[in-house]
């Protein structure tokens, strides 16, 4: 049964636990036991005879030491069953048989979950630093592979510097033998990571690294669990928070049951106590009537107890599921009209219009005091859409007890027959002048005390606020308010494997050099973000350009240890009138705002980095006489080539 059933939990918020066996010939009843008995959704068990050696049996062509594929139905192998290849395989051996017999038994082995119609196959980690014959095997089977996901088994590993003398070259980090056998198989899309838990954990920063790589499944091992009070299996606070991690990490589409995984693994390490009425107290799902109980059930109900006593998703983050990790276009705010879903999806955000109606307010307290305050200001709404700014302007009137006069400037003429509707409704056809027309051309009858728009994007100026806020200035007061008054863009350096092996998996250049808005979900980030780009409005300098460049360094924290970027996230943070903010800079975010996801510019070529090795990167804002567009490179520690050079793959159209 999934863990979050146990709870209520919706499926699609559910997780899997399985349970790693050993060899046996009746695989029907090892199913029964674990499954039934034992109460785990699935189990990762040998499906060859592990003493079997090509060398040692006559060549007659049949596979030996194998049970027959009609013990289980198709579905049952393809739901229930995770491969595990032989643990004594050995590619890069300097014996030459046992390297010979470990290349035939890997493919045979293979071969045989594929006919079985096994979804996944757990690969035996690499015997040492070199891997690259067994890497060059795995990637012939996955160029002519089906569906099945090959799961690299690696030990979560990596020494401390402060363990380590002077002198010492026992350095390990489980990461470069990962790194290096994913870059060997060229980024392999069906090649994932099965993380091996062990009892001791590098820093938080090392761990970091595996939020943003595949993997696929994280196998506990029970001698990683320490004793409660009640002699029952638990784990440390480090480790709790790590495996909540992963619970929260993981993809949430169940389409496919093998991904994304929890597996239990070894033998029975605790003298479980026998069970009594009160253990209900300890919220695990005891099954004391079982007949025969399972030796690793404890286990099990610990992780499970771990799932069920975290807090359930919220309304917005149900409501993103889909767009997590799910590249998108950003959108052409001036060459397309949007649609009636895409107004109604972004007047959802209250708290975006919120902080709207706040730094109204503020402005105009500002602009009128008390003593004046029968005077009529007049304010413009640029980019009005069906008018949830007009609306927040009218209730900061109200509430500060202002008198407006609104001009409700909109391009678009399908969103003009909605405001047109929407003030004849409310009654403010005496205060709202609807104007069916785009800012930059529309000639207004008198000037402007405030401005107000909503032109920004995921990256703050990437759908064109500075463009259209210049030429609507023309019919702002010398001394007038533009909400926002300010915009400054940030990126940040991500681990996001997935979303590197989308965008490859397209074949070609042009996604490689365009920017995506995304839910970011499993990825790493690997520094503090830095920002890029700030615009000012009004902007009155004589030698005035919406064209930027900027050089930025980065560098990790000494413990991470090694690191790859696959792409930088974007965000913004704009000042919409003095202390009143708005934004997605994950440090600062205006809470429960779901307007903007990030955007992500990716590499082609993804940049390995090491402590000590900083990260230089330039970033171009390009303007020609039709179209803006980004420009993107690295420069260290190896140079990338210029991304999206004078925007031949991806710009925004003027």
């Amino acid at each position: 049964m999934p863990l979050g059933e146990k709870a209520g939990f919706e499926k699609s918020q559910s997780r899997y636990c399985g349970v790693e066996a050993e060899f046996n010939d009746d695989m029907p009843q090892l199913l029964n036991f674990n499954l039934s008995t034992g109460s785990f959704d699935f189990v990762v068990a040998p499906l060859m005879n592990p003493s079997y050696r090509p060398s040692l049996l006559e060549k007659d062509g049949v596979l030996p030491f194998a049970a027959s594929d009609l013990v289980l139905s198709p579905s049952q192998w393809s739901s229930h069953v995770v491969g595990k290849l032989s643990s004594w395989i050995d590619l890069d051996s300097e014996d030459e048989a046992l390297r010979m017999d470990s290349e035939t038994t890997l493919k045979q082995e293979i071969a045989w979950a594929n006919h079985l119609s096994v979804q996944a196959c757990i690969l035996p980690p690499p015997k040492g630093a070199s891997c690259a014959n067994y890497a060059r095997c795995v990637n012939q089977i996955l160029q002519g592979s089906n569906n099945m996901q090959l799961w690299l088994r690696i030990p979560l590993v990596k020494t401390d510097d402060d363990d380590m003398g002077a002198n010492s070259t026992s350095f390990i980090d489980s990461w470069e033998l990962w790194n290096s056998f994913r870059l060997l198989c060229e980024h392999h899309s069906q090649l994932s990571i099965a993380l091996d838990i062990l009892s001791s954990l590098p820093s938080l920063n090392s761990l970091g690294r595996w939020f943003g790589e595949t993997v696929a499944a994280a196998i506990i091992n029970t001698d990683s669990f320490l004793t409660n009070g009640r002699g029952y299996p638990c784990l440390s606070k480090r480790h709790q928070k790590l495996i909540t991690g992963f619970f929260k990490s993981f993809n949430t589409d169940m389409v496919k049951l093998m991904d994304d995984l929890i597996v239990i693994s070894g033998k029975p390490a605790h003298s479980i106590p026998r069970p009594s009425s009160d253990l209900a107290a300890n919220n695990f799902d005891n099954n004391s009537e079982s007949p025969q109980r399972h030796p690793l059930r404890p286990y099990l109900d610990y992780v499970g107890f771990l799932f069920q006593r975290m807090d359930p998703l919220p309304e917005q983050e149900r409501f993103e599921l889909g767009y997590r990790d799910f590249l998108q276009s950003p959108l052409q705010p001036l060459m397309d009209n949007l649609e009636a879903q895409t107004y109604e999806t972004f007047e959802r955000d209250s708290m975006k219009y919120i902080q709207y109606q706040r730094a109204i307010s503020k402005a105009l307290l500002d602009r009128v005091p008390d003593d004046k305050a029968s005077a009529t200001t007049v304010l413009m709404v640029v980019g009005a859409g069906r008018g949830p700014l007009v609306r927040a302007s009218l209730q900061a009137a109200e509430e500060t007890g202002r008198k407006l006069k609104i001009y409700a400037v909109e391009k678009n003429p399908n969103a003009v027959v909605t405001l047109h509707s929407l003030v004849k409704l409310e009654g403010w056809e005496d205060i709202v002048t609807i104007i069916s027309c785009d800012m930059r051309f529309w000639d207004a009858p008198e000037k402007a005390d405030i401005v107000v728009s909503e032109l920004l994007g995921s990256f703050g100026d990437n759908e064109l606020s500075p463009e259209c806020l210049d030429g609507a200035q023309r019919f702002l007061k010398q001394d007038g308010i533009s909400i926002p008054s300010s915009y400054t863009s940030f990126i940040q350096p991500l681990t996001a494997a997935k979303l590197y092996n989308d965008v490859k998996s397209h074949k070609d250049l042009a996604h490689f050099e365009t920017a995506y808005v995304v839910k970011l979900h499993n990825i790493a980030r690997l520094t503090p973000s830095q920002p890029v780009f700030t615009f000012t409005h009004p902007d009155y300098s004589t030698k005035k350009s919406n064209q930027r460049y900027k050089k930025l360094q980065f560098e990790i924290p000494s413990d991470t240890g090694s690191a790859m970027v696959h792409g930088f996230a974007g965000y913004f943070d704009a000042e919409l009138y003095k202390d009143v903010h708005l934004g997605i800079e994950p440090s600062m975010a205006t809470p429960n705002m779901f307007s903007w996801f990030a955007i992500f510019f990716p590499l082609r070529t993804p940049v390995c980095i090491k402590p000590g090795s900083p990260l230089e990167v330039h970033f171009w804002r390009c303007c020609g006489s039709s179209k803006v567009w980004y420009e993107w490179c690295v420069a260290s520690p190896n140079s990338s080539a210029i991304h999206n050079s004078n925007g031949r793959s991806y710009w925004v159209g003027l």
